[in-house]
């Protein structure tokens, strides 16, 4: 996706503070909350299936990787397709280790520093059949896609897939403008790195070279404050850094880890599908 299509997305105030489609904590099944309601004389040309219209801002957040969505199916630059939602109801958990395109889908909330509602973690949610096939299914599948970006003097180790390599360096160009958020940003404690999540199974957002993780002496994260908890367990929240920083990491395309329940402060990860309006 070209930077300047993310940038106007951005610039036009698209992030939202509306959940839709979410699954709580007593595992109900998701409930869509956008109107399919429209006007008579445009049911012929927009699509008013909230499916469809998550679909489709999925492809536009990637254009360079997926080309089309229809029947179900998300079909990609190569021509081969995937299935956009495998029609499972599943719990927080399950959504976390096993999503599909379709449960990545949800509203992004920008907390504004304040603390995210139980379980709000929008953006934890990968589908890492997705990722695995734009970033590479392998380390060195990834690594063969990965450029260097120049953070504050350090070389750090970005995807150049979907222009991510690209928004970073616009981050760093910003927050270089603010010298006092420059000790928030440095030095990065890494980009690239392929591993499992902490705790868990999935693959991080790190294995794919599209997530940086930003001054450590200045972060917080729920595994560090609450050693052995569940992911359903309550746990509070603990943020040390300015919201401003996030406002920008957000207009160049990236989710913050402050804005969710299970808090990780440091982590800044390359998802433009939550900046599409849909």
């Amino acid at each position: 996706m070209s930077r300047k299509g993310i940038a106007s997305y951005i610039a036009a105030g698209i992030i939202l503070t509306a959940c839709s489609g979410r699954v709580d904590a007593n595992n109900n099944q998701p409930t869509d909350s956008l109107s399919t309601e429209m006007p008579t004389q445009q049911k012929q040309v927009a699509p008013t299936d909230t499916t469809t219209l998550k679909a489709n801002a999925l492809a536009k957040a990637y254009p360079d990787c997926i080309k089309a969505y229809n029947n179900g199916m998300l079909t990609f630059a190569d021509g081969s397709e995937m299935p956009f939602d495998d029609g499972k109801t599943k719990t927080f958990e399950q959504r976390l280790d096993n999503a599909d395109a379709e449960d990545m889908m949800e509203h992004y909330i920008d907390h504004n520093g304040e603390p995210p509602a139980y379980l709000s973690d929008v953006g934890r949610t990968r589908c890492e059949a997705l990722f695995k096939k734009m970033y590479g299914n392998t380390s060195a599948a990834v690594s063969k896609q990965l450029t260097t970006v120049d953070w504050f003097g350090q070389k750090l180790k970005f995807s150049s897939t979907n222009g991510a390599a690209d928004s970073l360096r616009a981050v760093a160009r910003e927050i270089a403008q603010h010298p006092d958020l420059i000790k928030y940003a440095k030095p990065s404690a890494g980009t690239f790195y392929w591993r499992t999540v902490r705790g868990a199974k999935r693959l991080s957002a790190h294995s794919f070279g599209i997530a940086i993780d930003v001054c450590t002496s200045r972060s917080n994260y729920w595994r560090w404050d609450y050693p052995g908890r569940g992911e359903t367990a309550k746990i509070g929240y603990r943020n040390s850094f300015p919201h401003q920083l996030a406002e920008i990491f957000a207009r160049h395309g990236f989710i913050w880890g402050g804005n969710w329940y299970h808090y990780d402060t440091m982590h800044f990860e390359f998802r433009p599908e939550y900046f599409v309006e849909w």
